[in-house]
Formats: structure tokens, sequence, C-alpha cells
């Protein structure tokens, strides 16, 4: 691991006056070199990647935005009934700045929520992107409250996703700025235990700069996690219109359109075998803390089952590869939600390797 404490010397930081909003990035790598654009997860920002930039930035020109009302960017109000789609709009504004330079194809990063920001940005550019790596991917149908490969809801109002699915202690602890540990939903101890597998600890000085990027993102009902309203179906919270866990609930967030692409730009699939944020039985999803007893009134796996995030990945990235494109799928023993911070110097080789072939 990188020292923290260098990294933002070595890095340039840049405000670049985008509309609809002011987005900060961080930027290494000479302008001639092959672009490759990183895009953080939720309750993250910029900061997540800076060891990856600079492992990286010798050979790539890269650039890694902190996405609005996150990291140091401008807030802005998220329409979650768009999907990602201002999301992916952001990104468009970077591009269009020139960091990256002007006309070529970049390479695309998304992690977590990145992935489905990075997905919908080739589902609408497809001649923007050269290739595209997906680590630890939020499902194409988006987080919360379907039930099979398909993407089918298990209710028709996608009760049990949205705004309401946040648990309100963790928001509540966000919003105050917590940097304790003395609760399971202390923003340090989500870092340690679900952001990483908890046998990968990361340094104390980047814990630090890790958890203060967290504790930046903006809280409310137009942000994180954004509003919900009262449903008659279990969990009893259905998707509200803004906010950003609405722009990711399968209400409005769809990106199985990938799999009809063709043709498309290589692709790249990561995740880490323990991510128990991305996963069939994932701990932040209300279908299967239902299971474990977690939520009360579970209705059972006939009706709300955990959701099947891998498999539906894998579903729609298989139709995708039919068409002719290059699929590789990585999966690395031992890590959890965030390999790029668990394996860096692996991580970091497995990209190299990938893109080389590829510029």
């Amino acid at each position: 691991m990188l020292n923290p404490l260098s990294m933002v010397a070595s890095l340039t930081q840049v405000d670049l006056d985008t509309s609809p909003v002011r987005t900060h990035a961080l930027v290494v790598g000479p302008p001639e070199a092959p672009p490759l654009l990183l895009i953080h997860g939720n309750v993250s920002s910029s900061t997540f990647f800076q060891d990856l930039m600079l492992r990286l930035g010798s050979q790539f020109r890269v650039v890694a935005p902190d996405l609005r009302g996150f990291g140091s960017s401008a807030s802005a109000p998220v329409d979650g009934s768009l999907g990602v789609q201002e999301f992916a709009q952001d990104l468009q504004t970077v591009l269009d700045s020139g960091l990256l330079g002007i006309g070529r194809p970049v390479h695309l990063l998304g992690w977590s929520m990145g992935a489905g920001v990075a997905i919908q940005y080739l589902i609408s550019h497809p001649e923007r992107v050269a290739s595209l790596i997906l680590e630890s991917p939020m499902s194409p149908y988006g987080f919360g409250g379907t039930r099979d490969a398909q993407g089918t809801p298990c209710w028709p109002d996608f009760a049990g996703s949205g705004g309401g699915a946040a648990n309100p202690e963790l928001v509540r602890r966000l919003a105050a700025g917590d940097r304790g540990d003395d609760s399971e939903l202390a923003p340090r101890r989500i870092l340690r235990s679900m952001y990483l597998n908890p046998q990968n600890q990361l340094p104390a000085e980047w814990e630090e700069a890790l958890l203060s990027s967290m504790l930046a993102t903006v809280i409310g009902e137009d942000n994180y996690p954004g509003e919900s309203v009262p449903s008659g179906n279990w969990p009893f919270v259905a998707p509200g219109h803004r906010g950003v866990l609405n722009a990711l609930s399968p209400k409005y967030c769809n990106l199985s359109a990938l799999g009809n692409l063709s043709p498309g730009p290589d692709i790249l699939w990561i995740r880490g075998s323990e991510d128990q944020i991305v996963s069939d039985t994932s701990l932040s999803d209300i279908g299967y803390l239902g299971q474990l007893g977690a939520v009360p009134g579970w209705p059972g796996v006939e009706i709300f089952p955990p959701q099947p995030m891998v498999a539906q990945t894998r579903a729609v990235l298989e139709r995708y590869r039919e068409s002719g494109a290059v699929v590789e799928e990585r999966v690395l023993a031992g890590c959890g939600h965030s390999p790029h911070l668990e394996r860096p110097k692996e991580f970091a080789e497995m990209l190299r390797e990938f893109l080389l072939e590829r510029v």
C-alpha cells in the first residue's frame, strides 16, 4: 500500500466548472497516454482510488471525478426517477472538459454504484467507450426488491428498494460526522466490515482518509439516501422520486439493455469472493436481512427472496457475450467489496494487463 499522506501532492486536483454542478476530480499521468476514467461507488469518492491512480499513472492518463453530492464536488439534487442517468451525464461533462483528451474513446472503470453509472454511459454512448471494467458492480436491475435473474420485482410498487431501504442509524451517523467505532452501524465499522473483508484491514492513515471521504457525502432527501413513500407491501416502504437510493431502485434503474449492445467493447468483471454488499446473500439487501430475521415481518422466500445480484449480472453479461464481445470474469479469493484496496498490487496488474492489450 502506498503512503496516503504523500498522495495529494502526487496527484493533480482540479475543479471543473461544469453544468449543472461543479465537479472535483483527481488527475494523474501524461496527457497523451491511454485515457482511463474511474467512477467511485456510493458513500465514497475519488479518494478511494488514489492508490490505484498512482500505480497506473506512469502508463495511463487517469481521471477520477467525485460524483454530485460526494467528496469535494458540489451538491446537486438527484432525480431518482431518472435512474443513474444524471450521474452518467455528469461523466459526459468531465469528458467534454478535455482532461482525457477530446474525441478519443476512453476506458471506463466503475466500482459498485459507479459500475452502474459506467454501464449507463456505455449504453448511451457506446462509441465513446474503449473498454469497460466492472469492479464489484451493482446489479443491472438496481438494488433491492427483485427476485430472479431476470429482475422480476417482488412487488408491483418495488417496495423494499429506494431511500427507505437505508438503515436510519447509519444515515444519522453519517450526517453527524461520526468517527467512532462504538456500533456496527458506525461508518468506521461499515468501512472495516462491509467495504472490506474484515480480515483485510488498511493502515490507520488510509482508514482515516477513507472515513473522511464517506463523511463528506451530502445527506438528505435530495441526495443520500433519498426520500421514500409508504407501502402496503413488506417492508412497508417504496421508492420516492428524489435521491441516490431511488436512482438505484429497480423501479427506475434497469441497465439490462447492456446485453443487447452489438458490437460492444470488451468487459472485465472483477469481484471479491467475500463481498457482503453485492452478492446473492447481501447484508445490504432487505430480502436477505429479512431471511436472517434482522427485519421483522419477512413474508418468506416465495414472496420476497434475497436479490440474486451476481446471478443477475452474469445473466446480462452472458447475453452481451453472445453478441460476440469479450467478457472476462475474475474472482479474487478472500476479497470483499473493494479489491482495489484489499489487493492493490494484484488489482493494478490485472487492469494493466487488460488495458494494454486494448490500446
